[in-house]
């Protein structure tokens, strides 16, 4: 589990890296009118593509054991439902494009019917990789895919400075990734046909698909409604904040799913090994994600026109806003990990209705000031919900409320202390934009470290994170383990 999450980690360390080298040259090639179009389209590829996998890859990572028939069963199915899609999509792109009143939409939403035809096409083959565990080649397969799509979209917006760039450049990480997962599973599909057992990961696999299509709602409702009441201009300004701070969030966590889901689902059976490897790998993250994320509300009046220009200082208070419920995102989104992993995946669409329905009411709160509203009415909601979902999560399997609130504690205190102390601290600090960003990280982690060896949990997480770091550092100068 220790080299799949540091194959992980450092694949996603290219993909954030890629993401913020886009977010930098595409933000000066493009305009903000650009990323609203395809942020328009955006929440209607992700709607359609809720139906696409029908959870049936997380289906194939978690049964004990699987045959090749089950699996070219499920494969068939993700075909069929993937052309079906791409067909419906095709038919509903005038009407999203009536429904913004952008006619530029329409063509945009049409042709990324072809993504889903791609997923479709590989999504069984990448549960297989991950079901190996074979974490190593999924990292150089997202590293290379990352690379090849960041630059075709920088290519083709240098020569043809318009949206389809963007379009290029995921359709390019797809097809790349799709690929890689065929050459690297060894698996070929058969006819199709269908078998006894698929229908016991089809049932399994609609509960995540009910969490998903729930999910939908609470990540796209404030895009889709801010567009329609407030334009592109508005909703540009609110997808690059959004891209900027939650998006290389999610990159962190979602791909240390990967690695946590399938090594759970192991530890089923024995409970105390099943909490110490989550409560372990959980204070971790928080101590990685939460200082970076409160040098980025602290410094956001600093960070946003050097990453993407002067253009966009009107994001800033957008920025910081979801600064503050990116604090609670890697607190909180690791719980998919213990519903599916567990085989809860009715509670797990349960609570992502009650998050559709609450996130709907706080963007109509916010809704009425801005794109600067729903960031904040999302953030007040983050606080509120977080308390319930652990209470939720927490009423059966390995991993309690209370345990969650010991671990987690040292360092959402802390990063919340190194917010208030930066901004204090903001117009004493030396240097230009970047030496001061760079001061202001290295202040955050330790105001955070700080704060966190004041608790007992956070000195035991502080104490993992020396002796991983003098792991790596051995490894880098070429040392053998003892």
């Amino acid at each position: 589990m220790k080299r799949g999450a540091l194959a992980t980690g450092g694949a996603q360390l290219v993909k954030l890296i890629c993401q913020i080298i886009s977010v930098i040259v595409l933000s000066r090639l493009l305009q903000p009118e650009d990323f609203g179009i395809v942020a328009m389209a955006a929440p209607v590829v992700a709607f359609v593509g809720l139906f696409l996998d029908m959870g049936l890859t997380q289906a194939t990572v978690q049964k004990k054991a699987i045959t090749s028939a089950e699996i070219n069963s499920l494969f068939w199915i993700n075909m069929a439902v993937s052309a079906l899609l791409g067909a419906i999509m095709i038919l509903i792109a005038p009407f999203v494009a009536q429904f913004y009143g952008e006619p530029q939409v329409a063509p945009l939403v049409a042709l990324m019917s072809l993504q889903l035809l791609v997923a479709g096409l590989g999504a069984q083959h990448y549960a297989l990789v991950t079901r190996r565990m074979a974490f190593g080649r999924l990292a150089m397969l997202d590293s290379v895919s990352a690379v090849l799509g960041l630059a075709a979209a920088i290519v083709w917006a240098y020569y043809e400075r318009t949206y389809w760039a963007l379009f290029v450049g995921g359709m390019t990480t797809m097809i790349c990734s799709t690929l890689g997962c065929w050459i690297s599973s060894r698996w070929r599909p058969g006819m199709p046909r269908w078998v006894s057992g698929t229908k016991e990961m089809v049932n399994f696999g609609a509960g995540i698909t009910g969490f998903n299509f729930a999910n939908y709602f609470s990540r796209n409702i404030d895009q889709i409604l801010i567009g329609r009441q407030w334009g592109n201009q508005q909703l540009g300004l609110y997808d690059r904040a959004n891209r900027l701070l939650l998006f290389p969030l999610q990159q962190v966590i979602y791909p240390l799913g990967k690695v946590m889901v399938p090594a759970l689902s192991r530890m089923n059976n024995e409970p105390e090994r099943y909490r110490k490897a989550y409560l372990r790998v959980a204070p971790l993250l928080l101590f990685v994600a939460l200082p970076g994320v409160a040098v980025a509300i602290a410094m956001a009046d600093l960070l946003i026109p050097l990453a993407l220009g002067r253009q966009w200082e009107g994001a800033v208070m957008i920025f910081q806003a979801l600064g503050f419920a990116g604090m609670l995102q890697p607190l909180n989104s690791p719980a998919g990990w213990l519903f599916i992993s567990q085989g809860r995946t009715r509670d797990f669409m349960l609570w992502g209705m009650f998050g559709a329905v609450t996130m709907t009411m706080a963007v109509i709160i916010g809704l009425p000031y801005g794109a600067f509203g729903v960031a904040l009415a999302y953030a007040i909601l983050e606080y509120l919900r977080t308390p319930l979902l652990w209470i939720y999560v927490g009423r059966t399997g390995a991993v309690e409320a209370k345990h969650i609130l010991r671990v987690a504690s040292p360092f959402v205190v802390g990063a919340h202390v190194a917010v208030a102390l930066l901004w204090f601290l903001q117009s004493h600090l030396p240097g230009g934009s970047v030496v001061t960003l760079i001061i202001a990280t290295i202040l955050s982690y330790m105001i955070v470290t700080v704060i966190a060896s004041l608790f007992a949990a956070g000195r035991e997480t502080l104490a993992e994170v020396r002796i991983l770091a003098s792991r790596m550092l051995i490894i880098r100068l070429g040392g053998t383990k003892t």
